[in-house]
C-alpha cells in the first residue's frame, strides 16, 4: 500500500498562482507514475497531469502552459506549480500513485481543495 498526503491547496483570484505537494509512504519502491487529478462540483474527475519515475510528463490540453509537474523521487515527493489559474481550475486536486510492474492499481490522497475567485 502507498499513502499520498497533498499541501498547498487554498483560495487565490484569477490570474494567480498555487503550488501543490505530495509525499508518499509506505510500498514507495512500486510507484511508477505519480501525477494529479481534480474533480469540479457535478463534474466527473478528470487527469491533469502526470509523471513517470523517468520524469516523461504529460497534461490535460486545458492547463498545458500554464501548470508544471515535477518529482523527486529521492523524497518520494510530486509537486505542480499552477500558474496563471482560472475560475474554471476550481476543483479537488488528488494525487494519485501508481505502482507496477504488474500493475498493482492507483493510490490516492485525500484531496486538497483548489478555489479561484473571478
Amino acid at each position: 500500500q502507498v499513502q499520498l498526503v497533498e499541501s498547498g491547496g487554498g483560495l487565490v483570484s484569477a490570474g494567480g498562482s498555487l503550488r501543490l505537494s505530495c509525499a508518499a509512504s509506505g510500498s514507495i519502491s512500486t510507484i511508477r507514475v505519480m501525477g494529479w487529478d481534480r474533480q469540479a462540483p457535478g463534474k466527473q474527475r478528470e487527469l491533469v497531469a502526470g509523471i513517470g519515475s523517468g520524469g516523461a510528463t504529460n497534461y490535460a490540453d486545458s492547463v498545458k502552459g500554464r501548470f508544471t509537474i515535477s518529482r523527486n523521487n529521492a523524497k518520494n515527493t510530486v509537486s505542480l506549480q499552477m500558474n496563471s489559474l482560472q475560475p474554471e481550475d476550481t476543483a479537488v486536486y488528488y494525487c494519485y500513485a501508481d505502482r507496477g510492474p504488474p500493475s498493482l492499481g492507483r493510490s490516492w490522497g485525500q484531496g486538497t481543495q483548489v478555489t479561484v475567485s473571478s
